[in-house]
């Protein structure tokens, strides 16, 4: 059975997130629906990132065994033509055969994500669930400052949710920059792999320090505590994007 890798860009807002999931609407299930009524074949994909409901992504990637050897443009373009049948906010940008070896997930070196804020006194209106609007004016300095006591490996046990199923807290995280053009303040954080909410949890920590209430040296306490109850509130998804995943060349 040949091997496919699917590039892959959606609008999280209508979605309960990446994975399926029974009785609400997935990325994964919508996905599968289009390959089913492409192929006939009723297959389960696996993603790099099991995005939360409401996340976004530019650059997710799946991989998906199919029964008959397609040309991969026809993969493409097919199972573009009925995610838009079916009114889903899903794109697949492109699609190329792979090794049986390659597998979406495990075989991912990196991760690359994006953090959207929009810092400024009038609401949202093209860029409502896309960004996280932030009306008080926010230092991107102060924040960027405080980011870098994060980089590194750590235990990330107070940027963890409750719920996340990882066997261990310990992460490397390659980057956490904050930049700031205009009203736009992104946060870019780069890493092999992530805890559950640990971006959001992470950037809604920095928020707290753009707005004057936390100090970069509060960051690295709360940090070092590796304790859930001293991180600061987690961002809404509406800001967060996949926009990358790194896998070896010969991939």
């Amino acid at each position: 059975m040949p091997r496919y890798r699917l590039d892959i860009e959606y609008d999280g807002s209508a979605f309960a997130g990446w994975q399926r999931q029974a009785g609400q609407r997935s990325v994964q299930e919508a996905i599968e629906d289009a390959i089913k009524a492409f192929s006939g074949d009723e297959v389960s994909i696996r993603g790099a990132g099991r995005t939360d409901a409401g996340v976004h992504a530019s650059g997710q990637v799946a991989h998906v065994d199919l029964a008959r050897d397609w040309p991969a443009d026809r993969v493409r373009d097919a199972l573009n033509a009925h995610l838009g049948l079916a009114n889903d906010a899903v794109a697949i940008l492109a699609a190329r055969k792979v090794a049986d070896e390659f597998d979406a997930r495990f075989s991912a070196m990196a991760r690359h994500y994006l953090y959207r804020i929009i810092n400024r006194r009038a609401r949202l209106a093209l860029e409502a669930k896309r960004a996280w609007w932030v009306p008080k004016r926010l230092d991107a300095a102060a924040m960027h400052e405080a980011a870098q006591h994060l980089v590194g490996r750590h235990d990330f046990t107070t940027f963890r949710s409750a719920h996340c199923q990882a066997n261990s807290p310990l992460r490397t995280l390659d980057r956490l920059d904050v930049t700031r053009d205009g009203d736009v303040i992104e946060i870019r954080a780069s890493a092999r792999s992530f805890l559950h909410n640990q971006v959001r949890s992470m950037t809604g920590t920095l928020k707290r320090v753009g707005e004057g209430g936390w100090t970069p040296p509060d960051v690295k306490e709360a940090l070092e505590a590796a304790d859930r109850s001293r991180c600061g509130p987690v961002a809404p998804p509406d800001g967060l994007y996949l926009v990358k995943v790194d896998y070896p060349a010969e991939n």
